[in-house]
């Protein structure tokens, strides 16, 4: 297996000085293709500035990290930008759908920002959002969708671009116990079906227990059960 993210003695802090916080400490970690993992903590414990610094959208304040080894710190934004559309999907608790665009549409997006021709964009959100089994709901707005609906949109708009890692931040958190049963279900059985890596953050053991392996952030530090 290969590496799609590295993290090399990567440490986070907040303030400087007597003032300073340390949320990550020294953390060396990887995701390789096709695993499943998830990271499990409490509120406040550093889970979303982690998935963060994997994504380069936060800057750590030492170590590196690396998408197919390629040290993001050295890239100019727009190329890291690119790198992260290249290789990561993102699913988030809350969906982060456009209001006034259809389900098609909030799908194909990903795409349509990268210059892909209209038509295939549009074909492809409608092949990915049949999978998710929303076949009859493209046309529909956010405001027209129930909430695990509209989760499932996302999901669909995070795999589209086909990535080499799904990086899922609580992707349930915001549903109620079925619905967020079947979107977890959904997001394993499209990483089984595209080979993509999946990682997980969350405080529910139940989401944790369903993937291959698992790491406990306290304290800044990253220990696999």
């Amino acid at each position: 297996m290969s590496d799609i993210i590295e993290c090399r003695s990567l440490c986070f802090n907040y303030g400087d000085g007597d003032s300073k916080t340390s949320v990550l400490n020294n953390l060396n970690f990887k995701v390789e293709t096709n695993e499943k993992i998830a990271i499990v903590g409490q509120s406040g414990c550093g889970k979303s500035t982690l998935l963060n610094l994997m994504a380069g959208l936060d800057t750590p304040s030492e170590g590196e990290v690396l998408i197919n080894n390629i040290n993001i710190s050295n890239l100019k934004e727009r190329q890291r930008t690119e790198l992260r559309a290249k290789n990561l999907g993102f699913v988030y608790q809350f969906h982060h759908l456009l209001k006034d665009f259809s389900a098609i549409y909030n799908t194909a997006l990903p795409l349509l920002i990268n210059d892909v021709d209209k038509n295939e964009a549009l074909k492809k959100a409608e092949n990915i959002l049949k999978k998710v089994g929303l076949e009859n709901r493209i046309t529909h707005k956010p405001s027209e969708l129930s909430g695990g609906e509209r989760q499932r949109v996302a999901i669909a708009r995070a795999m589209i671009t086909e990535p080499a890692c799904l990086l899922a931040d609580e992707p349930t958190g915001n549903l109620d116990e079925k619905n967020a049963r079947d979107v977890l279900d959904l997001i394993i059985e499209l990483n089984n079906n595209q080979n993509t890596a999946l990682l997980i953050v969350t405080h529910d053991l139940s989401i944790a227990n369903k993937m291959s392996r698992r790491f406990d952030l306290t304290d800044g530090s990253l220990n696999e059960r």
